[in-house]
């Protein structure tokens, strides 16, 4: 049965999709439907937060936009993410970052070579 499971799952896995930890700064290109139209956003942030594993994992990125801060969470094999960019690859030294939603001044991220 988890032979079964697995392959099932082989399927739908993508593997166009880079490494990346929590503290990275990544640009996600996400295909959005407007009607009929249908068009590519990007949304660049911090990664916040990864969870799970295998078909269900998900990653949490977090940006500010006009002062106010927009966290936004992705399936990492989701079909509507185009692509996924590292822009900058971050040291932090925590597994989550939800300490972020509560702070007022910029949060400073080491830079990992």
């Amino acid at each position: 049965m988890a032979n079964l499971v697995d392959k099932i799952n082989e399927k739908h896995m993508r593997n166009d999709i880079p490494e990346f930890r929590v503290g990275d700064t990544v640009r996600v290109d996400v295909w959005v439907k407007e009607g009929k139209k249908e068009r590519i956003q990007a949304f660049e942030g911090l990664v916040v937060a990864k969870n799970g594993g295998s078909v269900s994992e998900t990653f949490s990125v977090r940006k500010k936009s006009y002062g106010i801060g927009v966290t936004r969470v992705f399936p990492v094999n989701s079909p509507t993410i185009d692509k996924i960019v590292v822009v900058k690859k971050g040291l932090v030294r925590r597994a989550k970052l939800n300490f972020l939603k509560g702070m007022k001044k910029e949060y400073k991220v080491k830079e990992r070579n």
